[in-house]
Protein backbone atom coordinates (compact mmCIF):
# COMPACT_ATOMS: atom_id res chain seq x y z
CA UNK A 1 0.00 0.00 0.00
CA UNK A 2 1.04 3.27 -0.88
CA UNK A 3 1.00 6.50 1.02
CA UNK A 4 0.61 9.78 -1.04
CA UNK A 5 2.21 12.69 0.27
CA UNK A 6 0.54 16.25 -0.56
CA UNK A 7 3.58 18.45 -0.31
CA UNK A 8 1.95 22.35 0.09
CA UNK A 9 3.68 24.83 -2.54
CA UNK A 10 5.38 27.76 -0.90
CA UNK A 11 5.41 31.12 -2.81
CA UNK A 12 8.10 33.25 -1.80
CA UNK A 13 9.54 37.01 -3.36
CA UNK A 14 12.80 38.34 -3.11
CA UNK A 15 12.84 41.69 -2.60
CA UNK A 16 16.27 43.72 -3.01
CA UNK A 17 17.31 45.00 0.47
CA UNK A 18 16.95 48.80 0.27
CA UNK A 19 18.33 52.26 2.57
CA UNK A 20 18.71 51.49 6.19
CA UNK A 21 18.40 47.86 6.27
CA UNK A 22 20.57 47.29 3.16
CA UNK A 23 23.51 49.67 5.35
CA UNK A 24 22.49 47.45 8.86
CA UNK A 25 23.19 44.56 6.84
CA UNK A 26 26.58 45.55 5.42
CA UNK A 27 27.75 47.17 8.99
CA UNK A 28 26.90 43.81 10.72
CA UNK A 29 29.10 42.07 7.94
CA UNK A 30 32.05 44.01 8.11
CA UNK A 31 31.55 44.22 12.13
CA UNK A 32 31.62 40.26 11.87
CA UNK A 33 34.89 39.96 10.18
CA UNK A 34 36.49 42.71 12.00
CA UNK A 35 35.87 40.28 15.23
CA UNK A 36 36.90 37.29 13.46
CA UNK A 37 40.49 39.10 12.60
CA UNK A 38 40.82 39.87 15.60
CA UNK A 39 40.19 36.66 17.37
CA UNK A 40 42.67 35.10 14.88
CA UNK A 41 45.63 37.68 15.46
CA UNK A 42 45.10 37.04 19.09
CA UNK A 43 45.42 33.41 18.68
CA UNK A 44 48.32 33.72 16.71
CA UNK A 45 50.04 35.91 19.45
CA UNK A 46 48.72 32.81 22.08
CA UNK A 47 50.20 30.33 19.94
CA UNK A 48 53.34 32.01 19.52
CA UNK A 49 53.85 32.87 22.95
CA UNK A 50 53.34 29.18 24.28
CA UNK A 51 55.91 27.92 21.41
CA UNK A 52 58.67 30.67 22.29
CA UNK A 53 57.70 29.04 26.29
CA UNK A 54 58.01 25.36 24.91
CA UNK A 55 61.26 26.67 23.21
CA UNK A 56 63.03 28.32 26.31
CA UNK A 57 62.09 24.88 28.04
CA UNK A 58 59.94 27.11 30.57
CA UNK A 59 57.90 24.59 33.25
CA UNK A 60 54.75 25.60 33.96
CA UNK A 61 54.81 25.41 37.70
CA UNK A 62 57.14 24.52 40.27
CA UNK A 63 55.19 23.07 42.49
CA UNK A 64 51.94 20.46 42.13
CA UNK A 65 49.40 22.48 41.70
CA UNK A 66 45.30 21.52 43.58
CA UNK A 67 41.94 22.21 42.12
CA UNK A 68 41.28 22.83 45.52
CA UNK A 69 42.18 26.52 48.05
CA UNK A 70 44.70 25.54 50.54
CA UNK A 71 42.52 24.97 54.43
CA UNK A 72 39.48 23.43 55.78
CA UNK A 73 36.55 23.06 53.25
CA UNK A 74 33.91 25.76 54.63
CA UNK A 75 30.66 23.90 56.50
CA UNK A 76 27.57 24.11 54.00
CA UNK A 77 24.33 24.19 55.21
CA UNK A 78 21.74 21.29 54.33
CA UNK A 79 19.30 22.77 51.62
CA UNK A 80 15.45 23.18 53.11
CA UNK A 81 13.18 20.37 52.08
Amino acid sequence: METVEDKATVEFQIQPLRGARLVGEVAGGVGRALGLTLFWGLEIVRDSYFRLLDRLNVRPRRKRASAFPPGQPKKRKAPAR
